[in-house]
C-alpha cells in the first residue's frame, strides 16, 4: 500500500466492484437495484474479453445476435440506469486487513468499501505473434464454444496439447470440415482419454513438432505459417480460423497475498455462494470459475455475489480483526 495515498476524509462507499464485463456489470445492476449505489472501477479493458469479440449469438435474449462491445455497452447502461455509478480506474493496491477495505485507484486515489465485489475476471493467453491481435475476432479467437459456430464447413487450425487443446478441437469438429491441430512437441500433454479421442476422430489431424510463427491475412484469417521444430522449414497452412488453446491466466494478482486460490490462481470461493474467506469480500466470472467461462456463467454469478453482498450488509456484521 503507497504511503503518500490518504484515507483520511476519503469516500466511504457501501459497495465497490473491482472490473466490469458480465460479472461485474450484473453485480452493480443488482447492487444498484437493492439502493446500495455501486461503484464500478472497469479496469484498463472495460467490459472485458467480451470486447474483443464480434458476433455474440449465444446469450439468451439476443435473437439476432449481438457485437461483444455494444452488449456490454447495453450491460453498462442498464446498471446506470438503476443508480450504479462506473469509473474508469484501476485498482492498484487494496488492504482486506480490516473493515472497511482500503482501495488505491491508480496508485494515488484512496477509497473505502463496505463490502468488495471482485469481477476481475481472465485474460486468455495468446501466442504473441505479429498479427494476432490485429486479427482477434476476425478468425482469431480463444473460445472454440464462443466462436465455433461461425466457423461451419471450413478448415480450421488449434494450437495447444493440454486438455483444453482437446476440448476445444474436439467441439469444432461439430463446425468445421477440418481440424488442423499443431503442437510443438511429439506428444500431448493432455489425458490420456481425451488424446485417444482426438487421434480416432476422422476430422481431426496433429501436425507434430511444430510451431505457429505468424497468423496470415489482410481483413480476415486466411492461413497460419508454421515452422518445423527440428528442420526449421517454414511452410503455409490454409485455414479460415485459428484457435489459440493454451489456457487462460486470471487477473488476480492483487489479490494473492489476502484470498485462498488454487493452483491456476482462480479465487476460491465457499460452495454454494461468491463469498471468499474475508468476510464482506466476493469473488464473480472468470475470476473464479475455471470451469465454464462463459458471459451467461459469469452474469450469473454477478448476480449471486450482489445478492451475497446485500445480505451480508443486511446482517449487520462486526469488522474484521
Amino acid at each position: 500500500m503507497p504511503s503518500e495515498v490518504s484515507f483520511e476524509g476519503t469516500e466511504h462507499q457501501r459497495v465497490v466492484i473491482i472490473g466490469s464485463g458480465p460479472a461485474g456489470y450484473t453485480a452493480a445492476l443488482y447492487a444498484a437495484r437493492a439502493n446500495l449505489a455501486p461503484i464500478v472501477y472497469e479496469g484498463l479493458e472495460p467490459g472485458g474479453q467480451l470486447t474483443t469479440t464480434t458476433d455474440v449469438e449465444n446469450y439468451p435474449g439476443y435473437v439476432d445476435g449481438v457485437l461483444g462491445p455494444a452488449m456490454m455497452e447495453d450491460f453498462k447502461a442498464q446498471a446506470v440506469r438503476f443508480g450504479a455509478e462506473t469509473r474508469y480506474g484501476s485498482v492498484t493496491h487494496v488492504n482486506l486487513s480490516e473493515r472497511p477495505f482500503r482501495i488505491v485507484i491508480d496508485e494515488a486515489k484512496g477509497v473505502l468499501a463496505d463490502t468488495l465485489i471482485i469481477a476481475t475476471g481472465a485474460s486468455a493467453r495468446y501466442l504473441g505473434l505479429e498479427n494476432e491481435k490485429r486479427l482477434l475476432g476476425r478468425g482469431v479467437s480463444a473460445c472454440a464454444t464462443c466462436d465455433g459456430a461461425f466457423f461451419r464447413d471450413v478448415e480450421l487450425a488449434i494450437v495447444g496439447g493440454g486438455d483444453t487443446a482437446m476440448e476445444e478441437a474436439l467441439f469444432l469438429t461439430r463446425f468445421a470440415s477440418k481440424i488442423w491441430l499443431v503442437h510443438r512437441r511429439d506428444e500431448l500433454r493432455a489425458s490420456k482419454i481425451m488424446q485417444q479421442r482426438v487421434k480416432e476422430h476422422g476430422k481431426i489431424e496433429i501436425i507434430w513438432n511444430t510451431i505457429v510463427t505468424d497468423v496470415l491475412g489482410a481483413e480476415e484469417v486466411t492461413g497460419v505459417r508454421l515452422r518445423d521444430v527440428k528442420s526449421q522449414a517454414e511452410r503455409d497452412l490454409s485455414v479460415r480460423g485459428f484457435f489459440v488453446a493454451i489456457g487462460h491466466t486470471p487477473n488476480t494478482d492483487l489479490f494473492t497475498s489476502w484470498l485462498d486460490m488454487d493452483s491456476q490462481g482462480y479465487i476460491q470461493t465457499l460452495p454454494g455462494s461468491t463469498r471468499t474467506k474475508i468476510q464482506g469480500v466476493f469473488a464473480c466470472g472468470d475470476a473464479q470459475d475455471h470451469v465454464y467461462r462463459q458471459a451467461v456463467t459469469a452474469a450469473g454469478t454477478g448476480c449471486m455475489a450482489a445478492i451475497d453482498a446485500e445480505r451480508f450488509l443486511a446482517s449487520g456484521p462486526e469488522d474484521i480483526s
